[in-house]
């Protein structure tokens, strides 16, 4: 049975007994047992470290996850949600070196690597059910028993496959490589690793001389930002085309040789030197320098110590002279190879070890961390006489992603996988990939590929998958093992487990007498597991072979923009080398969630609210429609305002639940005032003629029309601002303009109508918002679905509206001439608005006339259709229609907007300004359509003016009319005051305030009340407005209005005294309507005539089908018994007709109210007229100071004064008899009164005609105990 809706609603607590109510139900599982015989809809899920706990960017890619996913099982698909976890890796290594102070291999050596990944191990799965809970209460429905972890031996054995199948192909080699390097984690990164965090810093800034050989006095200067790799220096560069200079330094009396474009970065002026020659970069090609230092001077037999030339130097930075130390940069290491001062067999010059402490090579500085000597090096160069200058320089640094320390550039020996060959093939395969928004593909994406360096996928750790290569001590016999069973064959030994200290000491005999073959100590890096994924998590190709072939590519994935560098590629590549196909098919790729201020998201700086307080706070729907409505999900940065979730609720949430409260308030009201029992059927449901149904009937079929096309489209970024709009225009148009016809004041067969378009509305709504909303949805709908036909739903089970399917749309109710009128309408409502907004003219005060000017006669035809609506939310009397403006006299005038034309203009400001104001209306008018126009000169756009309607004061509407337009409609209001308007006025006001009080007391429309008020002074304006405007109040609030006193004997509700137009204004409400909600026009109780042709005998009479109202209701055996015991006519079998239909069991009784039914004793009646008056005298009753008894609850209740007609007629005692009875109070003794204020008493004087059709208020006396 549907439930009566709350007032007031606690989101985050709903969407709790909505959580719980999904797992008693097992819903999520339920939905994939419902849809595993539909096709197969592929999603892979980008697993996150559970060493941390989720933020607002796991929180965001969650959501739009989730609601795509929501929405391919709500558009027929199956689709499997498998949650996934990263597990090795420096995120964990890093916090267990921080727990345990580990500084190196060394320490990690000491205490075994079994017991270092056992202590990994340990902390792995540390946040797992933080991650469980906050997912879960974010709705989102993934499945966390069925999930994959990378240390799993299954899925690291998958991985072992997939580098065997590289390797097979030729695309595995080991060389050494100048890579970002992690001293903090002693290994090397990955390119897009190291472009993950980078940072504003400010580092040592140095220029240092090389004298060269030939000429000691003449030295080249060479700058740099990394004082720490001079030591390693074994070339210098310059550029062969661009220009050099040899200058004399006048303070120094110095001589240097640098490019000529960067001698401003050393002297302030041509004045500070003198220029001695100038030449071509070529020419200083070959030149021997003396070294700074004689740590590697042995290196000067291969070439060491020279100049050479490339075109990377730029004329940008620096001196154009550029020193190389080829184990710390890549272009260093590339160009020192060009010339041969290092072989690719060379013994690596690499005076770093791998925290990045100096070795003993470099004795001045061993052990020092190469940052911290920098200051030392700079101070022995200066000894020296080798410094020119030292300073500090600000730029972009990349840092660890994980232990946030500096990156340095270094040689490392490393395994590669080749994509270099392969980039033509990424970028075919990756313009197979549908891309939201689509230039992350084409620029962020391509741009990365087009440039795509061969992968190191080696590092030197200890907790991850191991690379399963095993070989001899000089390298030249290698065995890949591609699986645990190939590793058992040739080792001998069975394994359950992968990771180092399960397979470190097994040896595998070489086949070359080479002794054994031992394996390598690299793991993979991270990346190359999470790449592996969409294999590794079904175990292919050990298992499930043929249902992944069937569902490869994916079909959606998401994540972050940062991962266009991170997962989105290492999918890629590992897809084109394996199969040479694209891994998915679809991708969205969100923005970063910053803090408010436009920073990153701090723990340390606490700049941002907490995701878990934010979801107590506002609900967890309030927060996903916040994110997936902003800039993020068109991969651009959102700055998470907490103020921006309280909105959702305010202006999505509350009106659109108001909607769902009111449907459900008026349903109720329906069936308690009217007897119908509403049942929606949208197949069945009538065809409403009214214009507004029409109307968001055919608005809500163009928007599910929309919703699927961008769905599946994958751009959520235009869904989500059109569902948002759509409540408004329910909430605040629809609900809004026909309010009076839900209520039913239009008669119960518009009110049935009204109500199923609304209903109908919010069903859809409820469907396509769930994968966005899910809460709220599912609470409306366990609701709802009690007044839908279960008859009217496809699916078998209809328990949880996430089992229902997307609705399909119907496009014949799709009407866009009904869509442009009532934008047409709107336009006009919203002007008169904002014009009585200006005039201070608040709603509640009626004006006389609106005037609507357009010069397309079908737009006013359009207008004029939907009349009814723009005077009632205007509160206008009348619309005048016209294309004439002339008629009014109104003309267009501008003013510049002072800001933006001051700033621009300057000196000519002042000339323009006089000539904007002489502007002709009809240049204005060309203006407006164009958005450009020539003054005095100057060209200005639609943002220089602003426009404004004035009437010609000759015109004699000057002061009538205020007028308002936008590009396509004007807008008149009459503004002159009218007293009768005012009164009017002031009439809604206290209506206004009834109305607020009744929400004060909790009321809903259904509640039968009295209102009783008192203005002072007495017989003042307000008392006098009062008094005229009873029956408009009344009409209004359907309660009866009453002055005071209110009383002794009634049950008060609430009261409260207010200010208005300088009285005290008192209102009272109290429990029950005198008199009832609205002046009866007949009895209070549900009745019917009834006309009796039995044995050729006639009668006529009444039957009360309750008394009191609402209770003792008859059914249809019931009414057969009361008429055979009013008219006499027991053993007779008698049928009963309603015109010519007969009634049956199944009939509702309360429907017919006030008809006229024929009964008979079997055949039609041949006369079945009705009769509109009831057939006997009656009176009504009011029970006033006490509760009914037996079980009653109504405290009104009706009396026939006979029945049949002329039979039967009532005496006094009779009537105090028959009026205990009805309420169930036989014991007590009553008094019986013509007014509520218990002047007026019946007697048995008191003629009982004279009392038909009147109200009788009943006082129950008390009893002696209570006296």
């Amino acid at each position: 049975m549907v439930q009566p809706v709350p007032e007031t609603i606690h989101f985050p607590s709903e969407e709790e007994r909505i959580l719980k109510l999904w797992d008693d139900r097992n819903c999520f599982q339920e939905c994939l047992k419902q849809s595993k015989n539909r096709p197969k809809f592929t999603f892979y899920d980008g697993p996150p470290f559970a060493t941390g706990l989720p933020h607002y960017g796991h929180i965001l890619a969650g959501t739009i996850k989730d609601v795509v996913t929501r929405f391919a099982h709500q558009s027929g698909f199956h689709v499997d949600r498998r949650f996934g976890w990263d597990c090795h890796g420096l995120p964990v290594e890093y916090e267990i070196d921080k727990t345990l102070g580990i500084k190196g291999p060394e320490d990690v050596a000491k205490m075994g690597i079994a017991e270092y990944n056992r202590q990994c191990r340990s902390i792995v799965m540390r946040y797992a059910n933080e991650w469980e809970s906050t997912v879960t209460r974010l709705g989102r429905w993934i499945d966390f028993k069925n999930d994959y972890k990378t240390l799993y031996p299954w899925f690291m054995e998958t991985v072992w496959w997939v580098f065997k199948q590289l390797y097979d192909k030729g695309l595995v080699y080991r060389g050494v490589k100048v890579m970002p390097f992690s001293t903090a984690c002693n290994t090397p990164l990955s390119n897009f690793e190291s472009h993950q965090n980078y940072k504003d810093v400010q580092d040592p800034s140095v220029t240092v001389t090389f004298p060269l050989e030939e000429d000691e006095s003449v030295s080249l200067i060479a700058w740099t930002t990394t004082p720490w790799t001079l030591p390693s220096n074994l070339a210098l560069c310059v550029n062969p085309e661009l220009m050099y200079v040899k200058i004399k330094d006048h303070a120094t009396g110095k001589v240097y040789i640098m490019m000529e474009a960067r001698l401003s970065a050393l002297f302030k002026s041509d004045a500070e030197y003198t220029l001695l020659d100038k030449f071509p970069g070529k020419t200083l090609k070959g030149k021997k320098y003396k070294p700074l230092f004689d740590y590697f001077i042995t290196s000067k037999e291969s070439g060491a110590f020279t100049v050479v030339l490339d075109n990377y130097v730029r004329e940008e930075e620096g001196t154009g002279v550029v020193h190389q130390a080829p184990y710390f940069g890549a272009d260093d290491y590339r160009v020192c190879m060009d010339y041969n001062i290092i072989q690719k067999d060379s013994v690596p010059i690499c005076p770093v070890d791998s925290s990045g402490c100096f070795t003993a090579e470099v004795a001045d500085f061993v052990g020092q961390y190469v940052k911290d000597a920098d200051k030392n090096i700079i101070k022995l160069l200066k000894e020296k006489g080798r410094l020119v200058n030292a300073s500090t320089f600000k730029h972009n640094y990349p840092f660890c992603w994980r232990s946030d320390t500096p990156l340095i550039y270094k040689a490392v020996p490393s395994w590669f996988v080749r994509v270099e060959h392969m980039v033509d093939k990424l970028l075919e395969n990756n313009s197979k990939c549908y891309w939201v928004p689509e230039f992350v593909r084409e620029k962020r994406f391509g741009n990365w590929l087009k440039d795509a360096r061969d992968w190191a996928i080696s590092r030197n750790r200890y907790w991850g998958t191991p690379i399963p290569l095993w070989v001899s001590e000089d390298f030249e016999e290698v065995v890949c093992v591609g699986s645990v069973a190939e590793l058992e064959e040739l080792t001998g030994v069975k394994v359950t487990d992968l990771h180092r200290e399960s397979i470190d000491h097994l040896t595998i005999p070489s086949r070359c007498g080479k002794g054994v073959l031992r394996r390598l100590q690299e793991v993979f890096d991270c990346w190359f597991e999470s790449g592996s994924m969409p294999y590794a998590q079904v175990h292919y190709p050990f298992e499930h072979r043929r249902e992944f072939e069937d569902a490869f590519p994916a079909d959606f994935i998401a994540e972050g923009i940062d991962q266009t560098r991170g997962w989105f590629y290492t999918l890629l590549v590992l897809s084109t080398a394996l199969f040479g196909k694209p891994p998915f098919k679809n991708v969205i790729v969100n923005g970063l969630v910053l803090a408010s201020d436009g920073q990153k998201m701090s723990k340390r700086k606490k700049n941002y609210p907490d995701p878990v307080q934010i979801v107590n706070s506002y609900g967890a729907d309030a927060l996903r429609l916040y994110l997936i409505n902003s800039p993020v999900v068109r991969a651009e940065n959102l700055r998470f305002k907490e103020d921006g979730v309280r909105d959702v609720l305010k202006d999505v949430f509350l009106p659109w639940y108001n909607a769902y409260r009111f449907v459900i308030q008026n349903v109720q009201r329906l069936h308690k005032e009217e007897g119908v029992q509403f049942l929606y059927n949208e197949s069945t449901a009538k065809k409403s003629d009214n214009i507004m149904d029409k109307w968001i009937l055919s608005f809500t079929q163009s928007l599910i029309q929309f919703f699927k096309a961008e769905m599946d489209a994958y751009r959520l970024y235009t869904v989500v601002p059109r569902l948002v709009k759509f409540v408004d225009m329910l909430t605040n148009w629809y609900v809004r303009t026909n309010r009076r016809r839900l209520k039913g004041e239009s008669g119960t067969e518009d009110c049935v109508w009204a109500l199923e378009t609304l209903f109908s509305v919010l069903f859809f709504m409820c469907r396509l918002m769930a994968p966005c909303t899910p809460f709220i949805t599912e609470m409306m709908y366990q609701n709802m679905k009690h007044l839908i036909d279960p008859a009217s739903l496809e699916e078998k089970d209809t328990s949880s509206i996430h089992y229902l399917m997307l609705p399909q749309v119907r496009v014949s109710l799709i009407d866009k001439r009904i869509e442009s009128a009532v934008s047409q309408m709107q336009s006009v409502i919203e002007l008169g608005r904002v014009i009585r907004d200006r005039k201070t003219l608040p709603v509640k005060y009626p004006l006389k006339e609106v005037v609507v000017i357009h010069q397309d006669p079908e737009a006013l035809q359009d207008i004029q259709s939907l009349e009814k609506y723009i005077l009632e939310e205007l509160n206008v009397r009348q619309l005048t229609l016209s294309t004439d403006k002339d008629k009014y006299g109104i003309r267009l005038r501008a003013e510049p907007d002072h800001m933006v034309l001051g700033k621009r203009l300057k000196g000519a400001f002042k000339s323009v300004t006089a000539a904007i104001k002489e502007l002709k209306s009809e240049q204005l008018e060309t203006f407006q359509k164009t958005g450009t126009i020539v003054v005095d000169g100057q060209e200005l756009h639609e943002e220089d003016l602003r426009l404004m309607y004035t009437f010609d004061q000759g015109s004699g509407t000057a002061s009538q009319y205020e007028a308002h337009s936008d590009a396509q409609v004007l807008v008149l209001l009459d503004v002159t005051p009218d007293q009768s308007m005012v009164d009017e006025g002031v009439a809604r006001e206290v209506i206004n305030r009834i109305q607020k009080l009744r929400k004060k007391g909790h009321l809903v429309p259904s509640d039968e009340i009295t209102v009783y008020y008192s203005s002072k002074p007495a017989g003042e304006y307000l008392e006098k407005v009062i008094q005229a405007h009873t029956d408009f109040i009344l009409a209004t609030t359907k309660a009866p209005l009453k002055n005071y006193p209110v009383p002794a004997s009634a049950s008060v509700i609430i009261q409260e005294k207010t200010k208005l137009k300088e009285s005290d204004l008192d209102l009272t409400i109290v429990k029950g309507a005198s008199g009832v909600s609205a002046p009866l026009s007949g009895p209070a109780c549900a009745y019917v005539n009834v006309k009796i042709t039995v044995d050729n005998k006639e009668q006529a009479g009444v039957i009360l089908l309750e008394n009191p109202k609402g209770d003792n209701t008859l059914d249809f055996h019931r009414l057969l018994g009361v008429c055979s015991s009013i008219f006499d006519l027991q053993n007779t079998k008698l049928s009963v007709y309603n015109g010519k239909t007969e009634l049956t069991s199944k009939t509702d009784l309360l429907a017919l109210n006030g008809k006229t039914l024929h009964v008979t004793s079997g055949a039609a009646p041949a006369d079945a007229s009705n009769t509109n008056t009831l057939l006997c005298q009656y009176i009504n009753l009011q029970l006033l100071n006490t509760k009914p008894q037996e079980c009653q609850h109504g405290i009104l209740g009706t009396l026939l004064l006979e029945n049949p007609v002329g039979q039967n007629g009532l005496t006094y005692e009779g009537l105090l008899h028959e009026a205990a009875k009805v309420f169930g109070i036989r014991s007590r003794r009553l008094k019986l009164y013509l007014d509520e204020a218990l002047t007026e008493e019946v007697t048995q004087d008191s003629s009982l005609k004279m009392l038909s059709t009147k109200m009788v208020y009943i006082q129950v006396l008390p009893t002696t105990a209570e006296a």
